[in-house]
């Protein structure tokens, strides 16, 4: 849509104006978005009741199940009294985090490299630039490991943060 908005307001422009070529922001460009060849394991949830103040569980998992009250924090108005979704995301996105980070420090042959790493995350829920709504965003700190090589890899490797950076399959239907 950008792009043709664009093109439109070339052609319309007189033309002793030179053209100038606008690249369409990242957020307009395409992306690989991932899908997968074979799915390995499925984590499922429930959520009910009001959204942000209402509960969330797991569905499936009978070897380990969770369930969570959920409770807007009061920075945003509500009770918090209870989890968030951003405090979930931010607990997932920092051991997935670390896991990739110790396997590819193993497959590298530096696997006390990453014996004693902690990740640090901090997932932040604000107003996006350029549209309604709301959006995150994240900053993950490396504790304990000095080689940046590996860090790098694993932010590689690592399926949140490859989510974050391409996108993924997401399909939404009527239950």
């Amino acid at each position: 849509m950008l792009r043709a908005a664009i093109k439109q307001s070339q052609r319309l422009a007189p033309l002793s104006k030179p053209r100038v070529s606008i690249a369409a922001p990242l957020c307009f460009q395409q992306r690989t978005i991932i899908t997968l060849a074979e799915k390995k394991y499925t984590a499922e949830a429930l959520a009910e009741g009001a959204g942000r103040n209402g509960s969330v569980r797991s569905l499936g998992d009978a070897e380990a199940p969770l369930a969570l009250k959920l409770s807007t924090p009061k920075t945003l108005g509500g009770p918090g009294d209870g989890q968030n979704p951003e405090q979930l995301f931010a607990m997932g996105y920092a051991s997935c985090f670390l896991g990739a980070l110790q396997l590819v420090a193993a497959k590298a042959g530096k696997k006390e490299a990453a014996a004693k790493a902690k990740i640090h995350t901090a997932v932040h829920l604000g107003v996006p630039e350029g549209m309604e709504g709301f959006g995150v965003n994240v900053d993950i700190k490396v504790q304990g490991v000095d080689d940046e090589a590996l860090i790098q890899a694993a932010h590689e490797f690592c399926p949140y943060s490859r989510v974050m950076r391409h996108g993924a399959k997401v399909t939404v239907s009527k239950a």
